[in-house]
């Protein structure tokens, strides 16, 4: 390798195509690329480890969600510094498949090398028969496959070849999983993080998961066996990001209850905030069960921990059962939210709509129980999807259900199967007015009076929070998660087969949606702020109190949360009987003694 040569490696996390087939894209989104910043941690260390010799290797990372991708431009660069360089497009999704091969597209056609990788490849793989003919056109259009993780030297290869100009058809480690203690950290840099809308990051410090929910991907693409970082690893992704400003954190682990480190990683967190000044704060994900982990939530919230979400999916034990969620215990859900609500931490939580038992009428009135009986702050709704790389998806594969051909639409925003019980039209009803159910004005108004009760101080947060939750959805007609702040849109990006349409079209009605759905955001963020303010400044607001967030008593179980709910009792009486033999064996254990 030439001395002086540079080598230019474009790292895309792509974003997918709204219904009228324009990516999804604004001036700053909301949920950090995690897989991007693990790519850019894995990169700077190949750097670091002079994976490429002497050649000086340029990285660039850009989100698509909150960053336009210019081919052109790019290649442009890349031809000026001697034609060296490839485009690694990271963490595809499904639904950002086609996307992703149609940026593909201009980047080939140069002769540049393109390697793609994520869940859907890696998910699809692993649980369908044969390889999936989306993958097989992309592969023979040139596009190379990654399947598996990168760290531990295993993206060197990858970089070797691409420099020669002549990537692998795959790059299989799928059956290599790498430890992650002490593996390269995730870091994004801050002019990347700032396109973020509240200047956030993210890491991992777990991957894996022992469940087996049917309609997940993750058990299947990072396995059922989990590995962990060290609280060093922490440490040092903490340390990284403070000294560029970024002290907010998407904790991106699928359930960090049960990570078997996580009290470790807590007293780093703590001893770090209250003996040197690095306060941070988190958005952890974790499990109904979490408050029977002694010191657990505690722990957390003096760690930083100001949010907490919850995959609650449904309130009916029979539906849970069904996609064998069995670790979700109905019978625990307000006790571990109030342990939440006790240390004014902000919950948020995903229900899915659409399961076998499912009607309208069921739905609505699961919605109704939620808002009354539960202390949730918010909640986004999303339909049961079979994913590709999920078992629902195997199951429906193998018996050739209909599933929709479009992988654009698997963002569980759309419906892409039918129900047994509700035509489809009813059911994309019903996934419109839950929405509107739960994010009432009314409804908006008990959130906020039962977050001021319990010693919330974090008013604006929450009030952004709720107005990008119902708003996203009610106005752009996208999913909360995928929001963000000042839609953008390019005409010529449109959808590789869609006709490119005229300007004297394209801008007017572009500009009159924005200017539209900035009216709406304004009009119902002013609403929301003198609803808030009232609310806040009340003198009363500490004494509120409703059924939310009174503390379990003798008569809990006359809720309806667990007297019309489906399978309730026979969870209750599961429940009963698992008590009686702990404290039998209990028993049996002191008298042995």
């Amino acid at each position: 390798m030439a001395g002086g040569a540079k080598f230019h490696i474009v790292f895309v996390k792509p974003t997918h195509y709204d219904d009228e087939g324009y990516p999804l894209q604004w001036r700053r989104s909301t949920i950090p690329a995690n897989s991007l910043a693990c790519l850019n941690g894995i990169a700077q260390d190949c750097i670091s480890r002079k994976v490429l010799g002497d050649t000086d290797m340029v990285i660039h990372t850009i989100d698509e969600t909150n960053t336009r991708v210019k081919p052109k431009k790019l290649i442009e660069m890349m031809t000026a510094d001697g034609g060296r360089g490839m485009l690694a497009l990271v963490g595809v999704q499904s639904n950002q498949f086609p996307r992703a091969v149609d940026l593909a597209r201009p980047f080939l056609a140069a002769g540049i090398p393109v390697c793609l990788g994520g869940f859907h490849v890696a998910g699809s793989l692993a649980m369908l028969d044969g390889t999936p003919p989306e993958i097989e056109d992309a592969g023979r259009m040139g596009i190379s496959f990654f399947v598996g993780e990168a760290e531990g030297g295993r993206f060197d290869q990858v970089l070797r070849d691409g420099f020669a100009g002549k990537l692998q058809p795959f790059y299989r480690h799928d059956a290599d999983l790498p430890g992650l203690e002490g593996a390269e950290i995730p870091f994004l840099d801050r002019a990347q993080v700032e396109k973020t809308f509240g200047l956030y990051s993210s890491f991992d410090i777990g991957r894996g998961c022992p469940f087996q929910c049917t309609f997940c991907t993750i058990i299947n693409v990072q396995g059922r066996v989990s590995r962990f970082r060290s609280a060093d690893d922490l440490e040092k992704i903490v340390r990284a990001n403070w000294a560029i400003g970024v002290d907010l954190f998407f904790v991106t682990d699928d359930n960090l209850a049960r990570n078997r480190n996580w009290e470790a990683f807590f007293d780093r967190l703590i001893q770090l905030r209250e003996t040197q000044g690095i306060k941070i704060r988190m958005q952890i994900q974790v499990d109904t069960r979490c408050h029977k982990i002694p010191g657990f939530i505690d722990k957390a919230v003096r760690a930083g921990v100001d949010q907490v979400f919850v995959g609650m999916e449904n309130i009916n034990p029979d539906n849970l059962i069904a996609v064998k969620k069995n670790q979700n215990k109905i019978i625990e859900y307000r006790e571990m939210f109030l342990e939440w609500k006790k240390r004014s931490v902000m919950i948020t939580v995903g229900y899915i709509i659409g399961f076998p038992n499912d009607t309208r009428e069921s739905i609505l009135h699961d919605v109704d129980v939620i808002k009354r009986e539960l202390p949730i702050d918010l909640i986004y709704f999303t339909n049961l999807t079979p994913l590709p790389g999920s078992e629902d998806h195997q199951t429906l594969a193998r018996k050739g259900v209909w599933m929709d051909p479009d992988l654009n639409k698997y963002d569980l925003n759309h419906r892409v199967t039918h129900h047994e019980k509700m035509p489809d039209a009813e059911w994309d009803k019903v996934y419109e007015e839950v929405w509107g159910r739960f994010y009432s004005w009314d409804h908006i108004a008990t959130i906020m009076k039962r977050m001021r009760a319990t010693g919330s101080v974090r008013k604006m947060m929450l009030l952004f929070r709720i107005l990008g939750y119902r708003n996203y959805h009610m106005i752009y007609g996208v999913h909360p998660l995928e929001g963000g702040y000042l839609r953008v849109k390019s005409r010529r990006d449109r959808r590789h087969g869609m006709k490119l349409e005229n300007p004297l079209i394209f801008y007017p009605r572009y500009a009159y949606s924005e200017a539209r759905a900035i009216v709406l955001m304004f009009r119902d963020y002013v609403r929301m702020k003198r609803m808030a303010d009232r609310i806040w400044a009340d003198p009363e607001a500490e004494s509120y109190r409703d059924l939310a967030i009174t503390p379990p008593d003798a008569d809990e179980l006359n809720l309806a949360l667990y007297s019309e709910t489906r399978g309730t009792s026979a969870e209750i009486a599961r429940m009963r009987r698992q008590e009686a033999l702990i404290r039998e064996a209990r028993v049996k254990k002191e008298k042995a003694a």
